[in-house]
């Protein structure tokens, strides 16, 4: 599925316009990537929880010509998947 395709499921689901469900799909987006931002952690009970996690920086290698390189630290997005929504799928 994709976005355009979730967007006309949602909208089918809720009886709303297209229009409407792709805004209320864009402003959950916007909202969780800006407290993700902001170091905050959006619990959705039920569903899962969005949250950053740290990358420690580490020592990698090359595989094409095996040298050793470095990896910065850096953060990424997490999505854990709640119990009841597991449980449903």
């Amino acid at each position: 599925m994709n976005k355009t395709e979730l967007i006309a499921a949602i909208a089918d689901k809720a009886g709303i316009a297209k229009k409407d469900a792709d805004k209320a799909l864009a402003a959950f987006i916007e909202t969780v990537a800006a407290e993700l931002k902001a170091g905050e952690k959006v619990a959705l009970v039920g569903f899962g929880t969005f949250e950053v996690r740290e990358r420690a920086a580490r020592t990698g290698i090359n595989p094409k010509t095996k040298e050793k390189i470095e990896i910065a630290a850096s953060k990424a997005p997490v999505f854990k998947a709640g119990k009841a929504f597991k449980d449903a799928i």
